[in-house]
């Protein structure tokens, strides 16, 4: 499996989401100096990690949506494991 560079916008928010926090496109903006959130968490995933992207309705009534890191569910591993044994690598 590949590393990330530290010095890189995927490694900071990498780290963020290893830490448990919730990500929005307005924090990644503001903290992390990221523009386009979804690149960046498909930079992640393809490292192999699971990011989730939920959608909520903030107290203002304005709609959000968050990235989080967690455990890929068993489907997803089944996924990996065939396309595996098909012989589709990385």
């Amino acid at each position: 499996m590949k590393r990330f560079n530290k010095e890189t916008k995927t490694y900071k928010l990498f780290k963020t989401l290893q830490a448990g926090e919730r990500v929005t496109p307005a924090f990644a903006e503001t903290k992390l100096g990221i523009k386009n959130l979804s690149a960046e968490v498909s930079r992640v995933r393809e490292h192999g990690f699971a990011i989730y992207r939920k959608n909520r309705v903030a107290g203002n009534g304005v709609k959000v949506t968050e990235y989080v890191m967690g455990t890929p569910s068993q489907e997803l591993v089944a996924l990996g494991y065939k396309a595996k044994r098909l012989g589709i690598t990385l």
